[in-house]
């Protein structure tokens, strides 16, 4: 039996939100623009009430995937997991993922190469940091392989010790060595490594003195 839209009210915590009541009672809400296409009066069938519905299930979804893209670039597993967390089921989700690869909005490599200049650039870390961050962001391995191919611990530990360095150019040799060591453990790069690097560094300020 058809249920009678009598009311359609807009939300006052959320003016792009719109209650919408059916036979005199409170049914659902909508977005702005499906509550729009309805009006007081309209008989609505079960279908009807379940496409909408189903509609603005689906452009909330994507209105927060897109919130979150907008901020930085996002792995599908980190959208996934966003939305999942937002109870969003599995076939909106779906929907969704594959909607934002067509428009591009998600691609694993492209992410995993931001990811990776993003940490090189403000925030260092080994090679096996950058791995395990990357796996946690859900990208494939193949993708990770590709992404990490050309870069190289001893010349990652470097330049991350050079961002440091000038903190603790004052100090006394064993301690800048003790810092610069505990801070380039910290970042996932090896005990040999660390020292070997913080005595290179050590000894090239010495060389321009």
């Amino acid at each position: 039996m058809p249920r009678i839209v009598t009311r359609l009210v807009t939300q006052s915590r959320n003016k792009r939100r719109v209650n919408v009541h059916l036979d005199d009672a409170y049914a659902f809400s909508l977005a702005d623009t499906l509550a729009a296409t309805l009006f007081v009066g309209q008989a609505l069938d079960e279908a009807t009430i379940a496409q909408l519905i189903a509609q603005d299930t689906y452009q909330r979804g994507m209105d927060k995937a897109l919130r979150l893209i907008a901020r930085r670039p996002r792995s599908q597993h980190e959208i996934d997991e966003a939305l999942r967390r937002a109870d969003f089921p599995p076939p909106v989700r779906e929907r969704i993922l594959a909607r934002l690869h067509e428009m591009d909005y998600l691609d694993d490599k492209h992410f995993a190469r931001w990811w990776v200049e993003n940490r090189t650039t403000f925030n260092p870390r080994s090679l096996g940091a950058l791995r395990q961050e990357l796996r946690q962001k859900g990208v494939a391995g193949p993708i990770i392989d590709e992404v990490l191919a050309d870069l190289d611990d001893a010349e990652l530990a470097l330049a991350a010790g050079r961002k440091r360095a000038y903190r603790w150019q004052h100090l006394a040799q064993d301690a800048f060595e003790k810092k610069m060591v505990g801070y380039l453990q910290r970042r996932g790069f090896s005990f040999p490594l660390a020292r070997q690097v913080a005595q290179t560094l050590w000894e090239g300020w010495k060389a321009e003195d």
